[in-house]
């Protein structure tokens, strides 16, 4: 299979199952945030260097879960290539429902915000959080134009508050002290 086909090379893509579009497309723009959340989270797992393996557990799972959400954002649902995008599954965000109780339970409670960072682990997975947050934007904004299995939308939302839980853990576990919000003028 060849890397580059050059058919892309006037600004649109074809969809798996579907139609050519622009790149820029609501579908594209969806499925190309939900590749980058993946790519940020893979960049967090190395950053951990498997200092956390029950965090890197999770993260793998997530990652494979990622594919078959940007799969399901990538196809038109009225395409026959439509049947063999794998099901989003509801107990998937249950999972993350009970770690990201597991985790709050291990953390001191949180009085105020804080600032993204800490060690280079929780830092990686700050940064992926708010790559969370605007693949859900993303599908959001695609469920406005075209049908999204609400799973996924309620798989994202909830896979950006566990992120923000694991960056917090991920700094707790290292021993690393979160830096609160200091409003200016204070």
């Amino acid at each position: 299979m060849k890397i580059y086909t050059k058919t892309g090379d006037a600004g649109e893509t074809g969809l798996f199952g579907g139609p050519r579009v622009k790149k820029d497309d609501p579908r594209v723009e969806a499925y190309g945030a939900v590749d980058e959340l993946n790519a940020a989270l893979g960049a967090a797992r190395a950053a951990s260097a498997g200092a956390d393996a029950e965090l890197d557990r999770v993260l793998a799972t997530v990652q494979h879960r990622l594919f078959a959400i940007g799969a399901e954002l990538a196809t038109p649902h009225e395409a026959k290539a439509h049947r063999a995008v794998p099901p989003i599954a509801p107990s998937w965000t249950a999972e993350l429902e009970r770690s990201i109780d597991d985790l709050d339970a291990q953390l001191p409670p949180l009085r105020q915000f804080i600032l993204p960072g800490g060690v280079p682990f929780a830092a990686a997975l700050h940064l992926a959080r708010c790559v969370c947050r605007r693949a859900e934007r993303r599908a959001v904004t695609l469920s406005q134009q075209a049908p999204v299995d609400p799973a996924a939308l309620v798989y994202l939302n909830r896979l950006s508050d566990w992120l923000f839980l694991a960056a917090r853990a991920a700094n707790h576990r290292a021993g690393a002290a979160e830096a609160p919000w200091s409003p200016p003028g204070r």
